[in-house]
């Protein structure tokens, strides 16, 4: 498998991005994470941990605001950049991409950290996938915060600008990260910050699971992914662990799925869920203190 690497130098100096890298080797790859408070660093064996899941097309710096706060209530934060994104080595074939595929490096992933008691943080990407790894791991995972994500199964007809996002993602002959990320927000946002969600990529032959990932969610029946997809389903329908949504006000395509999830996911009954309202799809970056205190309520209410 052909792949790229991230020259260090384009991380240098992001605004509000001061932590540590970590690197594990998946499958010959190599995938950075963010890790505060260690499980070395931490007196219990058994440590909280919260599980930051980043979607398309960012990586772990959406998550900047969010992981000091977490980290600072006592809790070890975990936050990888998916394969093909962030400090994350990038395979520069579409066909290397697949979401059983991304399910199984994240599954990989959790596996190779041994990461247990876990709170999952999911939005976007990070929901489709994340939901998959908890649904098939449920052992290593205490309880799911998730905002503007869902787990598709094809058997609805998917909304026609979603369509035209997918198509627009695999042929625009630039793919613009950073503006793309602004656009999603409900104020734009400031140079600086655009270029951050930029630097994972240098050039277009960076790009592939960026563009590859919009086509992957199954929005027919019979797509690849549906079968495992409607068995997660199966597994959430039963799940009792505590699971809260925080959507934003202002994400018109995953609109109404916190509705759906407080509905079908037994263990939403009674949750103090949330709208965040003022925030776009990224909700983190317009509301990320905001969920992260949610957050630490959340993991706190035994």
């Amino acid at each position: 498998m052909h792949f790229l690497r991230t020259p260090d130098a384009r991380f240098h100096h992001l605004p509000d991005y001061p932590f540590a890298p970590h690197y594990v080797d998946i499958d010959g790859l190599c995938l950075h994470y963010v890790d505060e408070n260690s499980a070395d660093d931490l007196p219990d064996p058994r440590p909280e941990t919260v599980l930051m899941l980043h979607g398309e097309p960012t990586w772990s710096y959406l998550y900047r605001k969010m992981i000091p706060v977490v980290a600072a209530a006592g809790y070890r934060v975990v936050a990888p950049d998916l394969i093909g994104f962030g400090k994350s080595d990038k395979p520069t074939e579409p066909g290397a991409y697949s979401y059983q595929q991304h399910v199984d490096w994240l599954t990989a992933f959790v596996e190779k950290l041994d990461l247990q008691n876990v709170t999952l943080v999911c939005q976007d990407w990070g929901g489709l996938l994340g939901l998959r790894v908890a649904a098939e791991n449920g052992d290593r995972f205490a309880r799911i915060t998730a905002s503007n994500t869902g787990l598709p199964t094809g058997d609805q007809a998917p909304n026609p600008a979603f369509t035209a996002w997918q198509t627009f993602a695999r042929e625009t002959p630039t793919l613009p990260v950073g503006t793309i990320v602004s656009g999603g927000c409900v104020n734009p946002l400031p140079p600086e910050v655009v270029a951050a969600y930029d630097a994972p990529f240098p050039d277009e032959r960076y790009k592939a699971a960026a563009r590859m990932f919009p086509s992957l969610v199954p929005t027919r029946p019979d797509d690849p992914a549906a079968p495992a997809n409607r068995a997660a389903w199966d597994v959430l329908k039963t799940w009792q662990k505590p699971f809260l949504t925080a959507f934003s006000d202002g994400d018109p395509i995953t609109a109404g799925g916190d509705r759906l999830l407080q509905k079908l996911i037994p263990g939403a009954q009674g949750q103090p869920h949330v709208t965040l309202t003022g925030a776009g799809h990224f909700v983190q970056e317009e509301k990320g203190d905001e969920w992260a205190e949610r957050i630490i309520q959340f993991i706190r209410q035994k």
